[in-house]
C-alpha cells in the first residue's frame, strides 16, 4: 500500500462541474484531492479487504437477527419501542437493502479492523462509484498511469442491478428519492442514485425531506400530492423514529430504502455486540458498553448515534486527550479500543469498504491531518497494480 504523488488533471474542476460533482470543494477546503493516489496489490484487495468485508457483513447480519428478536437488545440499542415490531417484521420479511460502507483501519499489512458500519446513510458514493473511475481512465489514457492498472470498483453496475432487483421484489411503480435541503453533498449522492435508478429502468422522482406531507389516508406524499409507495431516503432512521411523522411510518405502506432493520446496523451499539458474539475476531476491535473496562489503555468513546466524527473522543488511562464537538450523545456511548490509522506524512488514512446488498463492491480512501475522520476529510483515488 503506497501513497504516490500525482499531477492533478488540467481543468479537472471544470470537468467536475460539468459532471455534477459540485461538492469537490467545501467551505473553501479541498474535498476531492488528486495530488496523490493510493496503490494496492491485488492480494491486498482480495485477501485483506474484499474477503473480510464479506465475512464482516455476515457477522453483522447475525447481530441483526439477535437484536431484532430481543426486547433487551432493542432497548440496549436505544431504539424507541414503537418501532420494535416494525423492525422485527422487516427483518423477518428480509426487506432488501441497497448499499452500505464499512470504515476500516488498514495499513497494507495485517488484518483490517472494523471501526464502524455506515449502513443507513453513507455518502461519498458518487465519488467512489463514478468519479474516481473517471480519474483512472483519464490518467491511463494520458499515459500517466500504467494500462495494467485497475481499481476495486464495481459499485455502479452493482447499484443498477440491485435497484432493478429491489423494484422487482416490491413491484412498485415509482421510486421517490429524498434528502435534506442545504447539503450539496447529500443532494449529489441522491442525484447519482437517481441516475442509477433511471439506468435500471425505474420511474423516479425527488422530494426534499422537509416537503414530505401526510395525507388523510395515512400515506406520505410529495409536493404534487402523489402518494409515496417506495422511497430512498438519505436521512437517518434514528431521526425518523424521534420525529412527529414517526408514529405514522407503520401505516404509510412505504417500501423504504434503507429498510428499517438497518437502524440496528447503523447504531454504534453494534460494535460491542459484535465483540461479544465474535470475541477476538481478527477484523474486530475490543468494544464495550461499560466505561469500567476502559480505565487503562487508549480507547475511543463513540455516541450510539453519531455521524461524520461528531462527538467522538479519545480517552487514555481515563483522561480525554482528543474530542470533537457535535449534537450527539444523549442516548449514551460505547468504548472501542484505539487502533491508530496509518500515517503517510501528516495524513491519517481511512479505508471505506463498500457493499451493494451483501456483496463487496469497492473501496474509497479518505485522509485527514486529524486522527478522527470527519465530513471534510479529503478523498483520494486508488488503483490496483
Amino acid at each position: 500500500m503506497f501513497r504516490l504523488d500525482s499531477a492533478p488533471r488540467a481543468n479537472w474542476q471544470r470537468k467536475a462541474e460539468e459532471f455534477g460533482f459540485k461538492f469537490h470543494t467545501m467551505y473553501g477546503q479541498p474535498y476531492w484531492d488528486e495530488s496523490a493516489y493510493y496503490q494496492f496489490s491485488l492480494k491486498q484487495i482480495e485477501q485483506d479487504l474484499e474477503d473480510p468485508t464479506a465475512e464482516l457483513q455476515q457477522m453483522c447480519l447475525a447481530a441483526v437477527d439477535k437484536v431484532a428478536n430481543s426486547e433487551y437488545w432493542l432497548e440496549k440499542f436505544q431504539i424507541p419501542s414503537l418501532f420494535w415490531q416494525q423492525i422485527s417484521e422487516s427483518w423477518q420479511r428480509q426487506d432488501p437493502s441497497l448499499y452500505s460502507r464499512f470504515d476500516l483501519v488498514y495499513s497494507g499489512r495485517g488484518p483490517a479492523k472494523l471501526l464502524e458500519n455506515n449502513a443507513d446513510t453513507p455518502t461519498s458514493l458518487y465519488e467512489s462509484a463514478f468519479w474516481q473511475w473517471l480519474w483512472l481512465e483519464d490518467k491511463v489514457n494520458t499515459a500517466q498511469i500504467s494500462r495494467n492498472a485497475d481499481q476495486f470498483n464495481s459499485l455502479q453496475e452493482k447499484l443498477i442491478a440491485r435497484l432493478h432487483h429491489i423494484q422487482q421484489h416490491y413491484g412498485f411503480n415509482q421510486l421517490h428519492f429524498s434528502c435534506c435541503q442545504d447539503s450539496d453533498e447529500d443532494r449529489g449522492t441522491v442525484q447519482y442514485l437517481q441516475d442509477c435508478a433511471r439506468a435500471a429502468g425505474l420511474n423516479e422522482s425527488f422530494v426534499f425531506i422537509e416537503d414530505i406531507g401526510l395525507a388523510d389516508t395515512g400515506a406520505f406524499t410529495d409536493l404534487d400530492d402523489t402518494a409515496i409507495e417506495a422511497m430512498f431516503k438519505l436521512y437517518p432512521w434514528e431521526f425518523m423514529q424521534r420525529e412527529t411523522f414517526g408514529e405514522h411510518i407503520a401505516n404509510a405502506d412505504v417500501a423504504w430504502l434503507e429498510p428499517i432493520w438497518k437502524s440496528i446496523l447503523s447504531n454504534k451499539a453494534l460494535l460491542p455486540l459484535l465483540w461479544q458474539m465474535f470475541p477476538k475476531h481478527p477484523n474486530l476491535l475490543p468494544a464495550y458498553f461499560d466505561a469500567g473496562n476502559t480505565d487503562q489503555g487508549k480507547w475511543v468513546k463513540k455516541p450510539l448515534f453519531s455521524r461524520e466524527g461528531a462527538n467522538i473522543s479519545v480517552v487514555e488511562n481515563g483522561n480525554t486527550t482528543v474530542s470533537v464537538d457535535g449534537p450527539y450523545g444523549d442516548e449514551g456511548f460505547i468504548y472501542q479500543a484505539w487502533h491508530a490509522l496509518p500515517r503517510y506524512g501528516n495524513n491519517h488514512t481511512l479505508i471505506g469498504s463498500w457493499l451493494v446488498g451483501n456483496e463487496p463492491a469497492g473501496i474509497s480512501v479518505r485522509e485527514d491531518i486529524s486522527p478522527i475522520t470527519q465530513d471534510l476529510s479529503r478523498y483520494l483515488p486508488h488503483i490496483i497494480l
